[in-house]
């Protein structure tokens, strides 16, 4: 039943994913970084990953973008007055946006770990946990770096500045959730880390959720505090 039920969540999460993808293409996201992060919040949030999307992250079309860009230049702009996007809401986009590293992160470097039989001081659990952490910060400050570059004036030096400064308490928020139901899945089903069996990507998915939602509390008080923008 377990290989059954992986298999079913695991596609769901790809028809999810491929579905935010569609959409993206036609709705380019104003940071494009999350072009990327919402494919991959719909890979460990099946079906609610495409509402929150449609709910939080949908962008108008590109002709849309368009007609919005010339009325803006003929000085014919419409404001609306919708008031600001709830807290909640803000919080819950910029966890998106960790998750996206930290997943990326993880999902390139399990098979690493699998295949190579890297173990750390006799532990292949440690090594996976260990290299996972890795891949997950280069990612995760990846993606914190690029919007800081491409939105400010920001030198190289002090983008990586902030964006280490952003991404590394929400990172080890959401590796530390992963690790726990990671640890709760290896000895309660899964017997062994092994990256290219069906019942690993399901507690994968599972964890990478957990991840998010430790995650959550730690962007608020980055956002509260002005070390990490609000989105």
């Amino acid at each position: 039943m377990l290989i059954f039920w992986s298999w079913v969540f695991l596609l769901l999460g790809m028809v999810t994913a491929l579905a935010i993808t569609v959409d993206v293409s036609k709705r380019p996201q104003p940071m494009a970084i999350m072009n990327v992060t919402w494919p991959i919040t719909g890979l460990y949030m099946p079906i609610f990953g495409w509402w929150a999307y449609r709910r939080m992250g949908r962008a108008p079309t590109k002709s849309e973008q368009a007609k919005q860009a010339q009325h803006a230049r003929e000085g014919h702009g419409h404001h609306h007055h919708g008031g600001e996007i709830p807290k909640w809401q803000s919080v819950f986009v910029s966890a998106t946006h960790c998750g996206g590293g930290c997943t990326l992160g993880d999902v390139v470097t399990a098979p690493i770990a699998t295949a190579t039989g890297f173990a750390l001081l006799g532990s292949a659990v440690l090594g996976h946990f260990v290299l996972a952490f890795i891949g997950a910060y280069l990612f995760g400050v990846l993606f914190q770096y690029l919007p800081i570059r491409a939105m400010s004036d920001a030198s190289p030096g002090a983008a990586l500045r902030d964006a280490i400064k952003a991404d590394t308490l929400s990172l080890i928020a959401f590796q530390f959730g992963m690790y726990v139901w990671m640890l709760i899945a290896l000895y309660g089903w899964l017997g062994e880390m092994n990256a290219f069996t069906a019942p690993f990507w399901f507690m994968m998915q599972i964890a990478m959720l957990i991840g998010f939602v430790t995650s959550y509390p730690a962007n608020w008080v980055l956002i509260n505090r002005g070390i990490k923008h609000g989105m």
